[in-house]
């Protein structure tokens, strides 16, 4: 049993916002399991699948970024569901666009949602983290660094073109290894 929770904010104007990256791998998941059809429950949107005898559980949390740790807890605690098997997908401003990195545990870095996780059911979660770079590494004139700000703007279209599409299809094949017990093959890096 595993649970794979994408961190974003709901509704359509978030929809294509940096911070909405975990969403986005939650939504392509789906899709490479024919299974688009996500129920309202544990304070998300959440799917249940089998693959290879495996129960899986895609999660995006609907509490909005940082209260993220409710709809985690809610799910984990209704299944019994083990910190080991937990993996949570978010946004990483100090990684560059399109890079990915997993750990377990670990710090918040700031990240409102994963504070909230922390909170909730402690640190010993999987985290696996999608650069998107800080905004003064990709534009040097900007004089002053907008982080919230930067979260908050949506992909452009050049990102979707030169990281963002790859970056969601390899780390959904990444995450197929994972679920299939397949871990041999894994290259997040």
């Amino acid at each position: 049993m595993f649970l794979i929770v994408g961190l974003g904010n709901p509704g359509k104007s978030y929809i294509n916002n940096r911070h909405n990256v975990g969403y986005k791998v939650i939504d392509t998941l789906s899709d490479l399991y024919h299974s688009s059809v996500f129920s309202k429950k544990f304070k998300s949107e959440f799917l249940k699948l089998e693959v290879n005898k495996n129960i899986i559980f895609l999660q995006k949390p609907t509490t909005y970024m940082n209260n993220s740790g409710l709809a985690v807890k809610e799910i984990k605690d209704f299944y019994n569901i083990p910190l080991s098997k937990i993996y949570v997908i978010h946004d990483e401003i100090d990684l560059d666009q399109g890079r990915i990195k997993v750990k377990v545990g670990g710090g918040h870095n700031g990240h409102n949602g994963l504070k909230s996780i922390d909170q909730f059911i402690g640190k010993d979660y999987n985290r696996i983290r999608v650069g998107i770079s800080r905004p003064s590494k990709l534009y040097e004139n900007k004089i002053e660094e907008n982080i919230s700000g930067w979260v908050l703007s949506d992909f452009t279209s050049n990102d979707k073109i030169s990281w963002l599409n790859a970056t969601l299809k390899k780390l959904s094949n990444e995450i197929n290894l994972l679920i299939t017990n397949e871990t041999e093959k894994l290259n997040f890096n």
